[in-house]
């Protein structure tokens, strides 16, 4: 596959995974929590690069420099799933307490305190409402962000002539 294909097919694979989260959240009732929120703008930030350089068409140059940008953002979404993965395997009495909504959060509280509420966690983020396979939903988001930084890393480090995998 050339970059470009490579490119599109993360932006239709991160809408699709965003599509799933929506459907589990308005069809299934499942209430997203401040870290399932985060990894769902991770996956909208490895889908806006992905856009980008898909319609792009880079270079040598730039898949090495939106491999970076692909590693570093999936990367910080794969930081967010194991912070929620992290408190799904704490005891139940070490889990914190739960928090306010996303909602109310947005409402009354700064930008920054939002985020360091978010990223701490709650009691709603140690709960685990969904499995499949065996794996919750962070361990899933855990595993597409895993993949997402190894083909940003593996775009990045490509040395020498393209040979058409991830050609421009």
């Amino acid at each position: 596959m050339r970059g470009r294909a490579i490119f599109a097919l993360v932006f239709v694979v991160c809408a699709g995974l965003l599509g799933v989260a929506f459907y589990m959240e308005h069809v299934m009732g499942l209430e997203p929590c401040p870290l399932c929120w985060l990894q769902r703008f991770g996956f909208m930030g490895v889908g806006m690069v992905s856009f980008v350089a898909a319609l792009h068409g880079p270079g040598q140059l730039g898949l090495r420099v939106y491999g970076l940008l692909l590693a570093v953002t999936a990367g910080a979404g794969l930081g967010v799933a194991g912070r929620q993965l992290w408190l799904q395997s704490l005891p139940a009495d070490q889990v914190p307490a739960c928090g306010p909504s996303v909602d109310y959060m947005l409402e009354v509280l700064p930008w920054a305190e939002v985020l360091s509420t978010a990223l701490r966690g709650t009691g709603d983020c140690a709960t685990v409402v969904w499995r499949f396979l065996g794996l919750s939903i962070p361990g899933w988001t855990a595993l597409f962000f895993a993949l997402l930084v190894i083909l940003g890393l593996a775009m990045l480090l490509h040395r020498g002539k393209p040979k058409g995998w991830i050609a421009g």
